[in-house]
């Protein structure tokens, strides 16, 4: 009778891990589809952003606006900051790319260990981007290469503040995006929240 009511206990406990090892199979196909998304966005935008540095780099010169894409609304002028938005900590190129990196990377292993909301997801995809992309001008040449200007957001901030709006780049535009895309998903329902594994 003991012997019987140990098989039981034993076949009670088999079936249960079964089952769990099952559910977590079936999770882990859903977590990986929550995944392509954000490691493609962050892959299109890290190869633009560089490819566009390298093309601005070899086909403008240095603080001469060219008006080629919308007239009055973006145009590209070369230059380069070895600090954040409108020159903020110029001269500390290697710390803030070093911080940057450290951001993008921990975002992204956040991401893989951790599947998030599609919305969420993609923001933080492209923060990621973003601050990896710059990351990797501070460690290589000590500067951030820009090139993306607008007249029409320089006009906003000179009339404001008194100062030109900040000439960007994809990577900032990424982050910038990524962050709004953020602000947005916290307050949409079902994005707050990460997948429970």
């Amino acid at each position: 009778m003991r012997s019987f009511s140990a098989v039981r206990g034993w076949s009670k406990t088999y079936t249960a891990e079964v089952t769990n090892r099952d559910l977590h199979a079936s999770a882990r196909p859903e977590a990986a589809s929550r995944l392509w998304v954000p490691l493609t966005l962050f892959a299109v935008l890290l190869l633009a952003d560089q490819w566009l540095k390298w093309w601005s780099e070899a086909n403008l010169q240095f603080g001469q606006p060219v008006d080629v894409l919308i007239p009055g609304l973006l145009g590209l002028t070369l230059t380069y900051n070895t600090g954040a938005a409108w020159s903020l900590l110029s001269g500390a190129a290697l710390p803030l790319a070093l911080g940057r990196l450290l951001v993008g990377l921990g975002i992204l292993v956040y991401l893989v260990r951790r599947p998030q909301p599609p919305v969420l997801a993609v923001s933080l995809g492209m923060i990621a981007a973003g601050a990896v992309g710059n990351a990797i001008d501070g460690l290589r040449a000590g500067k951030v290469t820009d090139m993306l200007s607008s007249p029409a957001l320089d006009a906003v901030t000179r009339t404001i503040h008194g100062q030109p709006f900040p000439i960007f780049n994809i990577a900032d535009s990424a982050v910038v995006v990524g962050v709004l895309l953020l602000l947005i998903s916290s307050v949409l329902p079902g994005q707050a929240g990460g997948v429970k594994n």
